[in-house]
């Protein structure tokens, strides 16, 4: 997706962003742990991470994290984006059709900027919650 031009006159409060979906595959994990260092056999190593008592090997937080921060700068633009909070709730799985949602909360002014209220979460195919999050961005006024 690119980043979509957004302006604060044109947002009103409930309006959503457009979703992003993507299944989690095994491949995605291995990638992002030689991306980002975290070789961490629960998300690399399918017979360690049953020897853990787990069922399969997991998905990295931060990558679910990043789909969903791609997700919300995309809508409002990385320059704009001002604050970017998450809280990780539930495990990912490799097959797991991830999907973000995001939805403008609030629209006000501070410090000399146009600002907006974003909800932000990652839901499986069902539903579940697997990261949820609040950010803040300042969108420039339509000239």
């Amino acid at each position: 997706m690119t980043e979509q031009k957004l302006f604060f006159e044109e947002v009103v409060e409930g309006a959503t962003a457009p979703e992003v979906s993507h299944t989690l595959t095994r491949t995605d994990l291995v990638m992002y742990a030689g991306a980002s260092g975290d070789f961490n056999p629960m998300h690399t190593n399918e017979v360690e991470a049953q020897a853990a008592g787990l069922p399969s090997v997991f998905g990295h937080g931060m990558l679910t994290a990043g789909i969903l921060a791609t997700a919300v700068t995309d809508y409002v633009g990385v320059a704009n984006l001002r604050n970017y909070k998450v809280r990780f709730t539930s495990q990912t799985w490799p097959g797991e059709i991830l999907t973000t949602r995001v939805v403008v909360q609030r629209k006000y002014d501070e410090r000399g900027e146009h600002r907006i209220d974003l909800e932000c979460s990652v839901v499986n195919q069902e539903g579940e919650p697997k990261v949820t999050g609040v950010a803040v961005a300042a969108l420039p006024a339509r000239a």
